[in-house]
């Protein structure tokens, strides 16, 4: 099993370059959902453009890697069967099962863009766009401490890291009303 270490490594780049798409595309969509709201001619100029670079990081970077990501997680789990009699495997799986349903509904937001359809505000993809995150410390929790109950203090951090970002959303919000170039 000499060739394991290499399927590994394909796995956790692609697993990188995943999360990588998913923590960009919601700050276009953030872009997107602004531009729409200005006025002519800034407003197209500025939704074209936006449209191709989401268009582009979704299609050319974040859906391939998902792909590629789960293949080398599919194979890694060929070549370990036993990982899926351990507990953290399958509190892990379930973390990568909310991982495609977070891509999948921002595959949905991305269509709604991409048709100028905006349905959502700005404030709401500024907060959308932490899920991935979330997840990905849970995750990162799982794999490193190989532990299901020890996950648990990691997902506390996960929740006081919240509590910072809601926090700092708000402090951020109140200065861009005073300062909308902020």
């Amino acid at each position: 099993m000499e060739y394991y270490n290499y399927i590994k490594s394909l796995h956790l780049i692609f697993v990188i370059t995943w999360f990588a798409g998913l923590f960009y595309i919601p700050r276009l969509f953030v872009y997107q959902i602004e531009a729409f709201h200005k006025s002519s001619p800034e407003k197209e100029i500025l939704g074209k453009q936006l449209k191709l670079m989401a268009k582009r990081l979704w299609f050319i970077i974040t859906w391939p890697s998902a792909i590629l990501a789960t293949l080398f997680a599919v194979w890694l789990l060929i070549l370990m069967p036993s990982w899926l009699q351990q507990s953290w495997m399958h509190v892990k799986l379930l973390f990568v099962i909310l991982l495609f349903i977070y891509h999948f509904k921002t595959h949905m937001y991305f269509k709604q863009l991409q048709n100028d359809e905006v349905k959502i505000t700005s404030n709401f993809m500024r907060i959308w766009n932490e899920g991935a995150t979330f997840i990905l410390f849970a995750v990162v929790f799982l794999v490193i401490l190989k532990s299901s109950i020890n996950w648990i203090f990691g997902v506390l951090g996960i929740i006081v890291l919240g509590i910072l970002l809601m926090l700092g959303f708000k402090i951020y919000k109140h200065i861009r009303s005073k300062n909308p170039e902020a």
